[in-house]
C-alpha cells in the first residue's frame, strides 16, 4: 500500500496513445495516459470504458454526438458502444479498466497496446 502522486505519474512519460499502468484493484487496472490528436473509431464489446479527465479537455466523438469532457469531469461508455477520443491539445486522462481490456477494443491498429508498462 503506497500513496501514489498522479501528477508525479504523469512526469515519468512523454509519449501519447500509451497507458501506463499506476494501480490495481478488484481485477481492474488504474492507468494513466497522455492523448493527443485523433485515435481510431472502436468499442469494447465486454466492458464499460471510464475516462477521468485531470488536464486539458478531452472529446469523445460518437455515431451521432460529441461529448466535451473538462478537467475534473468524467465520462462512462458502455459496453458496446463506438466511440472515438479526440484531444486538440495534450490532455491527461485516468482509465480503470479491467485487466484484459484492450486500448483499442475490437480493433486492432497502430495505436493497439497489448503489453503495458508499470509506472
Amino acid at each position: 500500500m503506497n500513496t501514489i502522486n498522479i501528477q508525479e505519474k504523469f512526469s515519468l512519460f512523454s509519449e501519447f496513445w500509451s497507458p501506463k499502468i499506476v494501480g490495481e484493484l478488484n481485477g481492474q487496472y488504474v492507468k494513466l495516459v497522455k492523448l493527443k490528436g485523433e485515435f481510431v473509431w472502436h468499442k469494447h464489446d465486454h466492458e464499460d470504458e471510464m475516462f477521468l479527465v485531470i488536464k486539458g479537455l478531452l472529446k469523445i466523438e460518437f455515431r451521432d454526438r460529441t461529448e466535451t469532457i473538462h478537467e475534473n469531469e468524467f465520462i462512462v461508455v458502455p459496453k458496446g458502444i463506438e466511440h472515438k477520443p479526440v484531444a486538440d491539445e495534450e490532455v491527461w486522462v485516468m482509465l480503470f479498466e479491467p485487466k484484459e481490456t484492450l486500448n483499442t477494443g475490437d480493433i486492432t491498429s497502430t495505436f493497439t497496446k497489448e503489453n503495458l508498462e508499470s509506472i
